[in-house]
């Protein structure tokens, strides 16, 4: 259930309140950092392995990492640059509103206006925009405002590690629910998780949040799915929290955003992917009237506000020259999604519907299939991975990260991400095709004893 306004601001009075004296925030947290299950650790270990042997010298081929290679566009640094050159009224860079400076998020509103055909009457009013701290502390923002310990979330079986992590911090509970066999959650899959919680008698679902296109899948969901699910979320009374960070970043699909469909859905946008700032911790959120207080509160007690210098800079991210060299990086991903695509119709052992779509975002996962694991034997794609790095110089991410733990899919799934070079990819699909029959190899002598 959703905070009031007063319930939020007495939360913040109380002395170190939240970060402090809260135990609802601590137990849940000290119980996720003990567990197992803290899936961006996989993650980290790959990175940390990759960087180690490339500090002894090993060229290493990074397909591993969740952001863009290219740095933020050159019209965006050199306005930061100027911004700090500036004379002292202008440079200090001091607080901001909480929810950020107006300039920009006119600009946001601007460009809901023209990339999704939001009509004059329903253009997004600036008071309902806020500026995160990136998407992470957009996050956080959204869910400490919209849900109370205990309350029950959904999140796909196959989605963004930090959701689960986050959630269970904040003594939220999780529910799984099982992606389709297009790597999509849809209506479909969300109703019959309706469905079986009420044939159980289990409690209700509170919320939901979901990316499209998905991290990791690249799936993503139509303009009509997406409505199907907002307004299946509007009659089932769950907040439907939205996160389009990878919108800008698709490959023939028209992409909808939640609040073309929904009056209660969050919307959580970053500047990290599609405009290539993910140092700059800087994103956004479109909020429903009802939460627009709770959310200043939180803002203004956990954040005070987004990088003040990120902002000044992110108002050159709609510039014609920017937009044409963003471009240009989404053209890179597509011909390097496509080479991917391609090249895994060279491993025969892996049938095509083992691939998720890839309709956007820069990732293609990959599920192994019983046949090419042998799990009692510990040979999984967590061991995959790690044979491809040492051996080949070759830096994957493990579906561990990603997946429900009761699913047992987890160390059959692998995510490449081709974020990075064309050059990169090609050198990396290379050596992963001359790894492969090695591997095949194991499992079949391992499965054989």
């Amino acid at each position: 259930m959703m905070c009031d306004v007063d319930d939020v601001a007495s939360l913040f009075f109380v002395p170190l309140a939240l970060w402090v004296a809260s135990c609802w925030f601590f137990v849940p947290l000290a119980l996720l950092l003990s567990s197992y299950y803290l899936f961006v650790n996989f993650h980290k270990d790959v990175l940390q392995r990759a960087n180690q042997l490339e500090a002894e010298g090993r060229q290493i081929y990074h397909c591993e990492v969740g952001q863009p290679s290219s740095g933020a566009p050159q019209t965006v640094a050199n306005a930061a640059v100027e911004a700090l050159r500036g004379p002292p009224d202008t440079s200090r860079m001091g607080y901001t509103d909480a929810f950020g400076i107006l300039p920009l998020r006119q600009k946001i509103s601007q460009h809901y206006k023209n990339n999704y055909n939001i009509p004059d009457e329903d253009r997004i009013d600036t008071d309902r925009i806020v500026v995160t701290t990136g998407s992470s502390g957009g996050f956080l923002l959204a869910f400490t405002a919209c849900f109370d310990a205990g309350d029950v979330v959904a999140i796909a079986s196959s989605g963004y590690p930090c959701y689960r992590n986050i959630l269970q911090a904040l003594g939220c509970e999780l529910a799984n629910v099982n992606i389709s066999s297009e790597f999509k959650l849809t209506a479909v899959e969300l109703r019959n998780e309706i469905k079986q919680r009420k044939d159980e008698g289990k409690k209700p679902l509170q919320g939901l949040i979901l990316s499209s296109p998905s991290n990791p899948t690249g799936a993503m969901l139509s303009v009509h799915e997406l409505k199907e699910l907002c307004g299946l979320c509007d009659e089932e009374g769950i907040r439907f929290l939205s996160d389009e960070i990878y919108h800008g970043i698709t490959y023939g699909k028209n992409e909808g955003t939640a609040i073309s469909f929904s009056s209660t859905a969050v919307v959580i946008n970053s500047f990290s992917k599609y405009y290539s700032m993910s140092g700059w911790r800087l994103g956004w959120m479109i909020l429903p009237e009802d939460l627009v207080e709770p959310v200043n509160v939180l803002q203004q007690n956990m954040f005070i506000n987004a990088p003040t210098i990120s902002q000044t800079a992110a108002l050159k991210c709609w510039d014609d020259d920017t937009i044409e060299e963003l471009e240009e990086h989404v053209a890179r991903y597509r011909t390097s999604r496509d080479f991917i695509l391609q090249y895994m119709e060279n491993f025969k052992e892996i049938p095509a519907e083992n691939i998720a779509p890839a309709d956007g975002g820069f990732y293609v996962y990959v599920d192994l299939g019983d046949d090419n694991v042998c799990l009692e034997k510990e040979l999984g794609s967590t061991e995959m991975c790690s044979q491809l790095l040492e051996n080949e110089g070759v830096a994957l991410t493990p579906g561990t990260d990603f997946e429900d733990p009761a699913n047992n899919l987890g160390n059959r799934r692998f995510r490449i991400s081709y974020s990075g070079s064309i050059e990169t990819i090609e050198m990396a699909m290379d050596k992963f095709h001359s790894f492969w029959p090695t591997w095949v190899e194991q499992i079949k002598n391992a499965k054989k004893t």
